[in-house]
This record gives structure tokens, sequence and C-alpha cells, in this order.
């Protein structure tokens, strides 16, 4: 029995991967971004109360902007949790049109990505971010303290991620974005829509599941759920209930569960019980709302699925097919035909998007997807691509641009869509829909952020939603003239359409996601739809009805009604947030921000190269551990590492140094070890044992490079690497022991081709990687030798859906001090069989498939998301050692993706039966394996 893929450093190194506690998201959460931005990016600071903040030069409106509202409204973000002041860099990136927001230890900084999305909330981009960011760097403050300790950084980020769940952390901040504006996720219906579906369709939750998340079932996540529990704590407990339970944490840091315990000792409740209570609570609270609303019941057009299914944006083509963007947790979003029978037609899938869009007219589909920089992976562009359903012929209408939420005129020859600039100046552009060129652009002098607009049928009127932090406001643009429709509400307008002379488009007015209606000329509104739980992006029919998405259960399905109008209706939302509201007693924390010009300074990355931030303990195994001193600096151009370990069966010190150099397109390392070392020879018949020490030093340069076009993804790598090495003090060796091995090159080509995938994927249902290694010794000629390995990996859809097989032929041939290097993959068991020959090729094949997706919750201790199997037939030396009819090893293979203890990693568990082939007089091998992803 042997164990395999165990990462052997200290477990503050593997607790550092539990770090997705602290990325907070208004848009999706991420690990916190270790990209770069390209090296012609000019940046400049300013200093402002306890910020840095460092941004690109066409950025200097909105950096001033946040230089006068972060120290105004920190004190009152950090009131509840006792923070005053803070001392924090933070960035403001503007290369990437990828919304998103996060802080972090390890270096302490936050970023911004200021780029605003199409959908989200009712008020300023950065503002919102802001009133966030700033509660999670309090929260940081509460634990650690504002005085930067003797680089600790990096295990606090690691015991904050093991110790305290993220629903909290995410939840408080959530509970505070409300409270102290007059906008957050907090009021929004959309946000906490699959939540409430759930509890009012009977289906709870336990406690994991909620907090985990489910590979079937539509869970309310850890930001909603965090943000319900957290709301429901201040009101029982009052305004300091989050300081209570940090500072308590912070006093007694080393228990099993801590927040768990913390949380039992000020409520009475575990964070299992209070989380049930609070479901409960939920249930009965909208149970009562629901008795107040009159829902109408719509027929879906869909076919029914019992998994997680949905349908964005139906479109009518005809009278008998339906065009909607389909996706799910076993496919990767795509293009569908619904047929009047409900059958279904695949067309194609496409890239990532901001949020799901697109328009049809006259055949012709056009939509944004985001397209990344080869490169500098912070430098993303949004564009537009089309597709003529009658030719099948794509076209690629933008490049690096930066487009969102094209539509199309009536007639298919106009493109109206979102454009912003590096400098987050926001205006609508038509654009040429055969050609892309842009052919007019409209002023947005107030540069509110523009949002989904559309044409009328005539091309002449434009609708579109236009946000501030005065809310949203629906316009109409006709002729060079704006007319504001709805001026500054706190509804969540979305996706505005004409309909004669009418605009429809999304809100809440009666506290649930409706569609409505208003005339352009009385500015009267009116409800025309009343779904359960959510209907969103209606479009006109040819015989006055609507198609639109109406959410239910298991996701967006499509419903189709007549056109008709009835009163808004009372608005019976429930704002779970109330309490913290008054307890916080604010108002706009926006309001009278101070309107200050600060200094602007160049901010030079040569001089900032460093940033130290942690000494941690290292263990590379039960015989080497030490200290090491890390260093990464905030624009993710230079990591520098250098720490000492103690060999405790050598009885020696080892003295490292690593640097990587990240800002150039490739990207430079040098690693260098003064280390002990110690070999056994043989001698006059007899075991000698032999010390020395080393210096070594090795330089590699590599060059990344990747690209994705629609649902496929595509990456080059090349590197090469050189090294020295100078041994001395030599104790006990033989006369012809080699002192020193001079730059030894080493050459390796990757390409890498794969689709889309889906969570429920064990591997691409298509993918292909070829790697190619070179290594000789051109510069010793006392050591020569060499080696030339190629790899390959296919990777082909199974018999069912998320079924993966791999077929993986790889060839070596090494010689001289090379002969016994292994650069290719080895049949399951290599390493507990003894070898005939010397390796020089083997063929894997490897069938995957998932088989159960249990959602088992086994108390506080592992909760199980789903069971794998595999079959294995592996051969090795073909044609020497082993035939295409004898495998040298098959066996079984069973894996499990589950969270242990109740924390955020998932943990990849399983274990292998490796049968041997029977010429090597080798009994089964049971192997196991422990990974660890997010």
């Amino acid at each position: 029995m042997n164990i395999n893929n165990i990462n052997k450093k200290l477990f503050i190194r593997h607790l550092t991967i539990l770090t997705l506690s602290f990325i907070s998201s208004s848009v999706f959460g991420q690990i916190f971004s270790t990209a770069q931005n390209p090296l012609s990016v000019k940046w400049n600071y300013i200093q402002s109360g306890g910020f840095k903040i460092i941004y690109p030069k066409e950025l200097e409106k909105d950096a001033q902007r946040m230089a006068n509202t972060l120290p105004f409204i920190y004190p009152k973000i950090g009131l509840s949790l006792r923070q005053q002041n803070t001392s924090i860099p933070l960035l403001l990136q503007n290369r990437g049109t990828i919304a998103n927001g996060f802080v972090q230890l390890a270096p302490k900084k936050s970023e911004f990505y200021a780029t605003p999305p199409q959908y989200f909330d009712s008020q300023d981009w950065l503002n919102n971010l802001a009133v966030h960011e700033l509660r999670h760097i309090a929260q940081f403050d509460k634990l650690t303290g504002i005085q930067t300790h003797p680089f600790p950084e990096l295990v606090y980020f690691a015991y904050f991620g093991a110790g305290i769940p993220t629903w909290f952390f995410e939840g408080d901040a959530v509970v505070n974005e409300t409270a102290l504006t007059e906008s957050g996720r907090g009021r929004q219906p959309k946000w906490i829509m699959p939540f409430r579906t759930s509890l009012l369709e009977g289906k709870k939750f336990s406690y994991s599941k909620a907090y985990f998340g489910s590979n079937k079932d539509i869970t309310p996540g850890y930001y909603q759920t965090g943000y319900l529990m957290v709301a429901d704590m201040k009101e029982k407990f009052g305004q300091f209930i989050s300081d209570s339970l940090l500072g308590d944490i912070r006093k007694r840091p080393v228990r099993l569960y801590p927040f768990s315990q913390s949380l039992k000792k000020y409520t009475g409740k575990n964070t299992k019980d209070y989380f049930l209570s609070t479901q409960e609570k939920l249930t009965k609270n909208w149970n009562a709302q629901q008795e107040k609303l009159s829902p109408e019941n719509y027929e879906s057009l869909n076919q029914k699925t019992w998994l997680v299914t949905n349908y964005f944006l139906p479109v009518r083509l005809n009278k008998n097919q339906i065009l909607a963007l389909k996706e799910s947790k076993q496919d990767a979003r795509h293009f569908v035909i619904v047929n009047e029978d409900k059958t279904e037609q695949r067309l194609f899938g496409i890239g990532y998007q901001e949020q799901p869009w697109f328009s049809s007219k006259k055949d012709l589909i056009v939509w944004d997807e985001i397209r990344y920089d080869p490169r500098y992976k912070q430098r993303s562009y949004s564009v537009i691509c089309s597709y003529n359903l009658k030719t099948k012929k794509f076209k690629k209408l933008s490049s690096k641009s930066r487009l969102f939420s094209p539509s199309l005129s009536e007639d298919g020859k106009k493109i109206v869509a979102a454009k912003v600039d590096l400098s987050n100046q926001f205006n609508l552009v038509e654009l040429d829909a055969t050609t892309g060129k842009i052919l007019k652009t409209y002023s947005n002098p107030e540069n509110e952020i523009l949002q989904t607009p559309s044409f009328d049928k005539t091309g002449n009127r434009i609708s579109y939603i236009g946000v501030s932090e005065k809310g949203k406001s629906l316009w109409l643009l006709e002729s060079g003239k704006k007319t504001k429709l709805i001026s500054g509400s706190r509804q969540q307008l979305n996706r505005p359409i004409f309909i004669g002379d009418k605009i429809v488009f999304n809100a809440h007015f009666n506290g649930i996601d409706n569609i409505y209606s208003i005339d352009i000329k009385s500015k009267k509104i009116n409800a025309l739809s009343a779904s359960k739980y959510g209907a969103f992006n209606p479009t006109e029919t040819s015989d006055k009805k609507i198609i639109f998405n109406d959410y239910k259960i298991n996701g967006y399905e499509i419903a189709e009604k007549k056109i008709t109008e009835k009163p808004v209706g009372q608005n019976v939302y429930i704002d779970f947030s109330t309490a913290a509201e008054k307890q916080e007693n604010t108002g706009n924390v926006f309001t009278n921000i101070p309107d200050s010009t600060y200094q602007s300074k160049p901010y030079h990355q040569v001089l900032n190269l460093f940033s130290f931030h942690s000494i941690i303990p290292v263990i590379d195994n039960e015989y080497v551990f030490g200290l090491e001193l890390q260093s990464n600096n905030l624009l993710n151009t230079m990591d520098f590492y250098t720490g000492a370990k103690y060999h405790r069966d050598l009885k020696r010190f080892e003295y490292t140094a690593d640097i990587s150099y990240k800002a150039l397109y490739p990207v430079f390392s040098i690693a260098y070890r003064n280390r002990p070392k110690r070999t056994f020879y043989r001698a006059k018949n007899a075991t000698q044992q032999g010390d020395w020490r080393e210096n070594f030093i090795k330089l590699n340069a590599s060059l990344p490079f990747s690209f994705n076009a629609r649902n496929q993804n595509y990456s080059f790598s090349l590197n090469a690497a050189t090294s020295f090495t100078q041994r001395y003090m030599l104790e006990n060796l033989p006369g012809s022991f080699v002192t020193s091995l001079k730059f030894p090159m080493e050459y390796n080509l990757t390409f890498n081709h794969s689709v889309r995938t889906t969570e429920r994927d064990i591997a691409p249902k298509w993918a292909q990687i070829l790697r190619a290694t070179y290594n000789h010794q051109p510069f010793d000629k006392n050591l020569g030798g060499k080696i030339i390995a190629l790899e390959s990996f296919f990777y082909f859809p199974g018999i069912a859906k998320n079924h993966s097989f791999l077929a993986s032929f790889n060839y070596q041939k090494a010689s001289g001090a090379n002969q016994y290097a292994v650069e290719i993959p080895t049949v399951y068991g290599y390493n507990n069989i003894l070898a005939k020959s010397k390796l020089q090729n083997s063929l894997l094949l490897n069938y995957r498939f998932p088989f159960a997706f249990p959602d088992w919750e086994l108390g506080s201790l592992a909760y199980f998301r789903n069971f794998r199997a595999g079959l294995f037939s592996h051969y090795e030396n073909i044609g020497k050692e082993t035939n295409i009819g004898e495998p040298k090893t098959y066996g079984i293979e069973l894996n499990s993706s589950l969270n242990i203890l109740r924390y955020q990693p998932v943990v990849d568990v399983g274990a292998r039966l490796v049968f041997v082939n029977k010429i090597y007089n080798q009994n089964p091998i049971l192997e196991f394996s422990f990974n660890y992803s997010f």
C-alpha cells in the first residue's frame, strides 16, 4: 500500500488554499488574481487616509473620487466592528472586462475591477465595490489589528480560511452594503430567488448543502445563506454581534470549529442549528408573503428535466421553433432550437459571457463574449460575434473591443451596444451588423453606466438603462434627444425592449421580479406578468404575445402569454436587513462625499518589486523542515522566496532562494540552493556513505501563451532551462566523483486544446495535449547523455454525458547520464513493480464516469458531493515487455469529491486497485490519492 499525490508541505501551506474565504466579489467568486497587466500600463498612486490607491493613469478621475470616498466611509463601515482606521494598498484595475473585487492578505491589498457589469445594483459600480470590500478590510483589521506584525500574513490568511466560514464573511459584508446604502443585494428579489423558490416548493437544505453547493440542485449560495443568517443575528442579538464573534475568535483561536463555538456562546446555537432555525424562519416569512400575492401559472414550453437547466432569453424563430441559450450542470452554455413538441436541436457552444446575452433578427444571432489577452490575463476584451442561421457562418465583428449587450435592429442590419473605454467612459454605439464598423456614437456627458440597449422596430429609437449613485433610470433616445422615462429608481430595471409605443422591461415593483410596461407618453406603468418566483427576458411574438423566462425550481424555463396589462400591485418584498439598517442609522454613506483634489504621483514598478509579507514554517518531509520568508509584489510581477531548512538526518542546514519576474512577455525565474547531500555507493565489496555540500543554481525562461474562441480554449507554452552545480566539502567520496555539473539544457514545448467544461465533467468532452521534452548536456563532456520525450493525451466523450475516455501514448529515448530518467507518464503502480527493462513507451487507457451525486452530510465530518468510478488498462514498453492484449497493469478506481470538517476547499479522495500482469509476479497494489481544489 502506498499514498500518492500528497503535498508534503506543512499544513499551513495547505490551509493557505482555504483563502477562498476571503474572496469578496460583487459578481462572482474567484481566488485572488495572480495575473499581470501589460508592461505598457503606466501607474500612479494617491495617499489618502490609510489608503494607498494605485491605478492606471486613465482612471485619474475615479481614483480621485475613491481617494475622497474611502477614508470618509470607512469609519461608518467599520463602526459595528469597532474599526475606525485602516492601512491598506488598493489597486484599481481597468484592463479587464470582467467585473470583480476582492481583499486579500499575503500581501495585504484590495483590488477593484473598475469595468462595471451589465447587471448589478442600482448604484455607482465603484461605490458598490467600496461598501462591500471595505467591510472585508474591517473584518481583517478586527482579527489581525491594523499594525503590521512581523510577517504573519500568510499564516493569518490560512487560519481565517480554516477557522471562519465563507458565508459569515460574505453575509456580514452584504448585510453591511444593504444597511448603509439605499441599494444592496439584500434588496434584490432575484438575488435570493433560488432559496425562496426551493423553500416554497417544500425543498429544504442541509447546512452543508446550502453552504457548499450541489452537483445536481440549485442551492442558495454562501453569499445568500450568509446574508440571511447574519441579518437574523443582527435582528436578534444587536448591532455588534459580528464584533463579538470575531473578537472571541481572536482571543481563542486554537479550537476545533472556532466560529461554531463562538456562535454558540453568543446565540445558543452552533452553525448548523442556526442555519436550520433561519431556514424555518424564512419558510414562514416567505409563505406569509406568498399569501399576499396572486401569482399566475405559466406552462413550460421546454422539455422537463430533473436536473438544473436554464433556457435563457427565448426568442420565437417561427410558430413552431424557439431559439434559446441553454446551459445546465451537464452542458456548457450553447444555443439550442426548441421545437413545438419540445424536442431540441443543438446549434453550437459559446465562450464565457459577463451575463447570458444574445439578440436575434432575420436569421442572424449576435452575442458578446469574453476573450483574454494571450499573455497578460489582467487584460481581456468583450467582443461581438455573429452567426447566420441560413448560411451557418460565424463572424467575429469586433476585436480587442469593450462592447457589451449587442442588440440587432429589426432588419438585422444594425447593432446597438454599450461601449466603455479605459477611463470608464460609457457611450452607446451603433455598428454595422455585417462589418462591425462603428457607425455612430451617442454622447453620455453624465457618464451614467449604460446597460442593455435595444432598438424599436423602425431602428430610429433606442431604449436603455442608465445607472448612477442616484439609482437606475430608463431612457428613451430618439433623433439625438434623450428622455428619462423612469428616474433614479432603486428598482432592478433591466433589459428594456419596445412593443409598439410602450417599453417593456424587468423590475420588482410587487416584491417579485416580473415584467412591466411603461407608456412612453403617459409614463404609466403596468404589470405584464405575475410569476410566482420571477419572470425575465421578454420578447414580443408575432401574435401579440410575449415569450419570456419563468423561473422554476430547476431554473429558467420558457413560457409564453398574451400581452395583458394589470395594475402594478402592492410591494410585499421582505427586507431582512431592516433591523441592521436601523441599528447603523447612517442613511446612504455616499451622501456628502468630500470633493478634494489629491496629489497624484507616479508609481514606479521597478521600485516596488518587493513586498515582504510572511515568514512561514515549511516541511518538505519528515526529515526536512524550516522557515521561509515570502514576498509577492502588489502588481504580481515579482515573487521572491528565501529560507533555511534543517535536514534532521544529515544534521545540516539548507539555504534557498527563488525569484520569478513576470512583467515581460517571457517569465524568467532563478532558483538557488546551498544544500547538504548524501549518497551510498559500493566500494571494496561494501556499501560506503559519502557526504558533500553543493551550490545549485537554475535559470528558467517560459513563454505561456493561451487564447479562447467561442467554447474552444487553446494554450501553448515553451520552456527552456539550464543549471550549474558546484560540489564541495567532500567527505568519504571516490576520486571519480563528479564535482561540477555544467549547464545541462532542458527544453519543453506544450500544446493544449480543449472545449469548455461543466461542473459535472470529469474531463473535457474533447481535448488534446501534446508535449515534447528534450534534455541534454552540451557543455559537459564528462557527463554525456540526453533524453527526448513525447507525450500525448487525447480526451473523447464517453457513452453517456460527463463520461470521459482518455488515450495517452508516450515515448522516450534516454542515454548516458539520463538513461534512467523518467520524463513520461507511467502505468499505475509503476513505483511498486520491478522493471524488466528501461522505460521506453507507455500507453494509458482510462475510462472515468460519475455515478452518484448524493449531497450527503455526514454530520460535521464530511459532505459528499459526488462519487466517480474508473476503469484503466495500462501498457509499458509495448512489443518488448507487453503486447496490446496484455496490459502491464489494469484495474478499477473510486473517487469522491467532498468537503471535510466543513471547510471550503473541495477535497478529492480516491482509492485504486491495481492488478499486475502475471509475468511480474506481483500482488495487486492498493493506492490512495488526496487532492484539493476549488
